[in-house]
């Protein structure tokens, strides 16, 4: 995927996924929203035939990280190692089809500071004396993570950095009634500080353009929040801060300060593409070159609405201070909250179920289906797992398996070889291609209506099949369409499909006339009751 594509060639695709905080592991909320989604249109891309790279890698500098080790009396350094090692196993257990966690090293942080000193040079960054809560007995000074206090756009309670109910951010001294993390009862006064700011006015007009030649491809509540931070004046985005956890900033005009931790991200995940492409035979110079805008990359980010201020426009106005170097993206698939039981996940309260608990005692295709089919793509959903059971038995697993067990009754019945389709069965097979195409191409990209899809047109096949409405040669068509739509979701009977030799690709012209046939996988049944999810019943599961 370096330099520029040759002449016919698919456009390559970065599938970029929130890059989690290595402050514990992943919890189904967590992998309902961006990272299956990622997922499934990394995979649908894929099958396309596009060259896909889908990738993250930990944000270990986030301020959360001594919080939370503070909280859990556990050195920051050992929290970050057993975080990373929990969040790259359920990475694994999912089937999330990325080339590992990329290591936090010297290559990485050596990306970092080569995207901000080029930034330097360039004169992009302002010198700014800011005001910022501080605390006098500690010599703290508070920011994002470090401190809690009162949103001033919405009043809910709210961390710094950006409000996680209504998105807006709140840098420096806006947050109202801040008081310090690990000590709440320790006086905060406010301190002036001198640090280097990337002011967003300064991209007013490129923004604008940008988000209005996109906007149909944003969901309406983060295009909401979009259009609200355009209907003020625009930030200046903090680069350095008076900070002790992160990358030491290299400038002389701020000693002893540190990259602002949200800013890393945008190299970061140039580095993490870098490392999953191969990394084999590039100079450190070169880890950007995957994201230049002579590779022309489809650059797709996946992230939940407390993350549109960063993902959907603090980035943004960085990859844009680099002039014409960068590619923009394409768009950000923003989700909403995923509740447990009707409340907010919380790993503090030990409200919660992990994922990779929950893939313990659930096969993994049906945990796929269900946090597809109830995404919250567009409002607020609700997770539980006798819910998950119900569903995936009643809805999918039962009829997936009548059909496959039809199928095969059929194919059995008839002489060998190939069978002939109807133009009738070719049309059908045609129009649940273009119902799936609609629910996975970006501009209207949903899971939940992938996953609504495969169920109607289950439940109809396994009708048909009942009543002998179909030949057996148009019954085989619809249900290879059917499995080859349903894969970027059900990864481990299409895995099973295409080790058998079913062709699951779907960029072909057009059906075909005849179909040989072929066993389709029956899905297994939910596995033993509850016993390792105690945490959806409100008592704290193991793990950090």
């Amino acid at each position: 995927m370096s330099g520029t594509p040759a002449a016919g060639a698919a456009r390559p695709v970065i599938v970029i996924a929130a890059t989690p905080t290595s402050n514990g592991d992943l919890h189904v909320g967590h992998m309902a929203g961006p990272y299956l989604a990622g997922d499934v249109y990394a995979r649908y891309a894929a099958a396309t035939g596009r060259p896909v790279v889908y990738t993250t890698i930990t944000d270990d500098s986030q301020t959360y990280v001594p919080t939370t080790a503070h909280r859990l009396g556990v050195e920051p350094r050992e929290l970050v190692a057993d975080s990373t090692a929990r969040i790259q196993r359920t990475i694994t257990a999912m089937g999330l089809s990325m080339a590992g966690l990329p290591p936090v090293d010297d290559r990485y942080r050596a990306t970092v500071l080569d995207f901000f000193t080029r930034l330097h040079a360039d004169g992009k960054l302002r010198r700014r004396t800011v005001r910022l809560p501080y605390v006098p007995a500690t010599g703290t000074y508070l920011y994002d993570g470090l401190m809690k206090g009162i949103c001033p756009s919405c009043l809910a309670g709210s961390a710094g950095g950006v409000c996680e109910g209504c998105g807006h951010p709140n840098n420096y001294d806006e947050l109202l009634a801040p008081a310090a993390t690990t000590d709440p009862d320790a006086e905060v006064t406010v301190r002036e500080a001198e640090i280097l700011v990337l002011p967003a006015e300064e991209y007013r007009d490129r923004l604008t353009a940008y988000y209005a030649e996109r906007e149909g491809r944003w969901r309406p509540n983060a295009m909401r929040l979009v259009r609200e931070l355009l209907a003020g004046p625009l930030p200046e985005i903090p680069v350095t801060v008076p900070g002790t956890w992160g990358i030491a900033a290299p400038f002389p005009e701020t000693p002893g300060q540190i990259l602002y931790p949200w800013v890393e991200a945008m190299p970061a995940v140039m580095y993490a593409t870098w490392w999953a492409n191969g990394r084999d035979g590039e100079p450190a110079a070169e880890t950007d070159a995957h994201w230049r805008a002579g590779a022309d990359p489809e650059l797709v980010y996946f992230h939940g609405f407390d993350n549109v201020y960063h993902w959907g426009f603090l980035d943004l106005v960085m990859l844009m201070a680099h002039g014409d170097r960068y590619a923009l993206p394409e768009s950000n698939v923003v989700n909403e909250f995923y509740d447990l039981r009707g409340e907010k996940f919380s790993t503090s309260r030990g409200h919660l179920v992990w994922t990779a608990d929950l893939l313990e005692d659930v096969p993994r295709d049906l945990v796929r289906f269900y946090l597809s089919l109830t995404a919250p793509e567009t409002q607020r959903t609700d997770f539980t797992v006798e819910a998950m059971r119900a569903a995936t038995g009643r809805r999918l697993v039962g009829p997936w398996n009548r059909l496959a067990d039809a199928l095969r009754a059929a194919t059995l019945a008839d002489e060998p070889g190939p069978r002939p389709v109807s133009g009738e069965g070719r049309t059908r097979a045609a129009v649940m291609a273009a119902r799936f195409r609609s629910c996975y191409d970006l501009a209207s990209f949903s899971p939940a209506r992938a996953a609504e899809t495969l169920l109607i047109h289950l439940d109809r096949l396994v009708a048909s099949a009942s009543a002998g409405t179909a030949s057996t040669g148009d019954l085989l068509l619809e249900a290879r369409t059917l499995l080859a739509f349903a894969a970027p979701i059900l990864i481990d009977v299409a895995a099973e499909a295409r080790a058998a030799g079913v062709d699951l690709r779907t960029d072909a012209a057009e059906p075909p006339t005849e179909i040989s046939p072929f066993v389709l996988p029956r899905l297994p049944d939910s596995a033993r009751p509850d016993a390792a999810l105690a945490g959806a019943d409100g008592r704290a599961p193991a793990g950090v």
